[in-house]
């Protein structure tokens, strides 16, 4: 078989791919993605100098530097650049054929599945996923994971992680995605707090909510919630007296203060029981008009190919959307 080389812009002549190490081009792509021959020998399991070995041979092949150094980064070249996209095309045609004819059978198949994915949906998407899958795939494991929004795609191209449940986020080309869940926000209070005694007539009002003291919950150490931008909107603000990191974290701190929490209606509900005695909380709708909080589920385009990883594709779209 042959294919045709090519140096600058000049396409040279034809080769015999057979005496090709394709495993080249893997390497050529880890490094053109982290940009660093450190990261690129962690991510390919490799030593640096076998990395660095393999990149000489493709620049002797490709008569061409492909990468050139500056500081800790390596730059791609303009061949570099004009061939990373079929290069990428090319693994992926064949990596797809190799994974096509495979059989997925989830009653006998063991395999763990790494979803990242924040607290709040934890607690609503979990109990879910394990109920149906101690019913139809005894021995598939789950693996939660919560990361930093920025470090999911870098995670899903490496293949640290299988799926993402979160916010909708940028995202290039190599990860898809699709909405599979939106949920309204309520508001959260102690239940001997001044306001509560209004649950029976209903007359929590948006002046009720501007009048008290707000914990928001974000991973961010600066920013507006969804229910800040609705009120922006409104021309108003609140005023929040506490940031933290989860929302059972701040439900604890609502049980001690006359402070708000505003949080997805799911998730309030299984913080609160109210058929329990001793339920600690009060909860409201949200006074006034905000936009749901959309749920996306992410996944790398690679993952379309793989019988397994398109069968978890379905529990989770089918158990959260359902």
């Amino acid at each position: 078989m042959t294919g045709y080389l090519y140096e600058g812009n000049d396409m040279k002549a034809s080769i015999d791919i057979s005496r090709v190490d394709l495993n080249l081009f893997v390497v050529f792509d880890v490094i053109y993605r982290e940009g660093n021959l450190t990261r690129a020998s962690e991510a390919l399991n490799l030593s640096q100098p076998a990395v660095s070995h393999a990149l000489s041979r493709l620049r002797d092949r490709f008569d061409d530097p492909l990468f050139e150094r500056s500081g800790k980064k390596m730059v791609p070249t303009p061949l570099a650049k004009a061939i990373v996209e079929r290069v990428r095309e090319g693994l992926g045609n064949l990596e797809s054929t190799l994974s096509d004819g495979l059989i997925f059978d989830p009653v006998t198949a063991e395999r763990t599945f790494t979803i990242a994915m924040r607290d709040v949906l934890e607690a609503k998407a979990l109990p879910e996923i394990a109920k149906h899958l101690q019913l139809i795939a005894p021995h598939i494991s789950i693996r939660s994971v919560q990361m930093s929004r920025r470090d999911i795609e870098n995670a899903l191209i490496r293949g640290t992680i299988d799926f993402a449940a979160d916010v909708l986020i940028p995202v290039s080309k190599q990860v898809h995605h699709g909405l599979i869940g939106s949920e309204n926000l309520s508001v959260m209070m102690a239940k001997d707090h001044p306001l509560a005694s209004k649950l029976n007539n209903e007359s929590f009002d948006i002046k009720d909510y501007l009048r008290a003291k707000h914990i928001q919950v974000s991973s961010r150490a600066s920013g507006l919630g969804i229910e800040d931008v609705a009120l922006s909107r409104l021309g108003e603000s609140r005023e929040i007296a506490m940031r933290c990191q989860h929302y059972y974290a701040a439900a604890k701190v609502v049980e001690k203060t006359d402070w708000l929490l505003t949080l997805p209606t799911t998730y309030a509900s299984a913080l609160s029981d109210e058929s329990h005695r001793n339920n600690p909380y009060v909860i409201f709708p949200l006074p006034f008009k905000a936009e749901p909080l959309e749920v996306h589920l992410y996944w790398h385009h690679k993952a379309e190919h793989d019988p397994a990883m398109i069968w978890c594709k379905q529990q989770i779209e089918n158990l959260l959307m359902g």
